[in-house]
């Protein structure tokens, strides 16, 4: 029913419009939300557990949403009821920020992708903390905070910047995913260099779980640099991947899309995601728990990466394509860990 109707309907939205379309869903699942009914008929449908523990946390399943979905938090109750075993939040930064000019999100139907440059739109972290402090508790599963630097602080100061958002939402989240992979805040990517992240990981890591989320398209050598740093300074596991920079396997009628500039996420994502989290998994012997992410649009694309040594998935691009089903029949065909 989400692929023939509900799917075709929301993608006409705003005249097509990705960005609109994404607004209007979150605006509808914060309502449902605010419904007990709604949540409960939801959870009867959507719910699965395959319960797990990774990095100290329990997971009633092992697929989660991942951050830039409900970036300011506002629809998080109907998440777990569409049947997501976490919840993960964000990107936020410790200062508001709009993001890049609009139109900044693109679906590429044919090759099941989305391109996006938001630009860490959100709130900030003040704002977010005085949401969650505000929400009925609990939540029913655990929540992940995604920390991005704010545009506005020069790279330089960038570790008091997360720790002024780390500080403001530190009492809310059940892990924390430190987020220096993104390719649409100039220079961002310069903090997965072994220095910055030793500082950054200095100053962060404490008493919750801390994840870095690492991009793509970094060479295996570099992936290996970033892991020693992760081990060395604690962290509690890794996120892989981001979106990519990379065009390649977009079908033939995506192509003059495919040239807005931006982070690329779906299908065309989820071979090389796949060989990051296997490269991370075998490089730190199981040491290091990873979160596998991009190109998850079936059951068997969130199975394979388990296999390959994930601890966890996330979907963003496979739910916008395939609805709350993806999410029920991922965590149903989960292997046991």
């Amino acid at each position: 029913m989400f692929e023939r109707l509900l799917r075709p309907a929301l993608f006409r939205i705003g005249g097509g419009d990705a960005e609109a379309a994404h607004e209007w869903t979150l605006r509808r699942l914060a309502a449902v939300s605010r419904s007990a009914p709604a949540l409960a008929a939801l959870r009867a449908r959507y719910a699965v557990r395959a319960p797990r523990t990774v990095f100290g946390v329990e997971f009633p399943n092992p697929v989660g949403l991942a951050a830039g979905m409900d970036k300011n938090g506002v629809a998080l109750p109907a998440w777990p009821a569409l049947g997501f075993g976490f919840v993960e939040v964000g990107t936020v930064t410790a200062h508001a920020q709009p993001g890049n000019p609009r139109p900044r999100l693109f679906r590429l139907r044919d090759s099941e992708a989305v391109i996006n440059r938001m630009g860490f739109n959100n709130a900030g972290a003040e704002a977010l903390a005085a949401r969650l402090a505000a929400l009925p508790r609990p939540l029913g599963v655990p929540l992940g905070i995604s920390l991005g630097k704010s545009k506005v602080t020069p790279l330089a100061d960038a570790v008091e910047d997360y720790l002024a958002s780390y500080r403001a939402l530190r009492d809310h989240g059940d892990y924390f995913a430190v987020n220096v992979s993104s390719p649409n805040t100039p220079g961002l990517r310069s903090l997965q260099d072994r220095a910055h992240l030793d500082a950054l990981l200095a100053a962060l890591v404490g008493e919750k779980p801390v994840l870095v989320k690492i991009a793509p398209d970094l060479t295996e050598p570099a992936i290996a640099e970033l892991l020693e740093v992760c081990l060395a300074r604690g962290a509690a596991g890794v996120i892989a991947t981001n979106t990519t920079l990379a065009r390649d396997g977009l079908a033939d009628v995506d192509r003059p899309r495919g040239g807005e500039t931006g982070g690329l996420s779906g299908r065309p994502l989820t071979g090389r995601a796949r060989e990051v989290v296997s490269f991370v998994h075998r490089e730190t012997g199981g040491r290091l728990p990873v979160v596998g992410v991009g190109g998850i649009l079936d059951p068997d694309d969130a199975s394979r990466m388990l296999d390959a040594g994930a601890s966890l998935v996330q979907l963003y691009t496979g739910f916008i394509y395939r609805g709350p089903a993806l999410v029920r029949a991922a965590a149903r065909t989960a292997p046991t860990p």
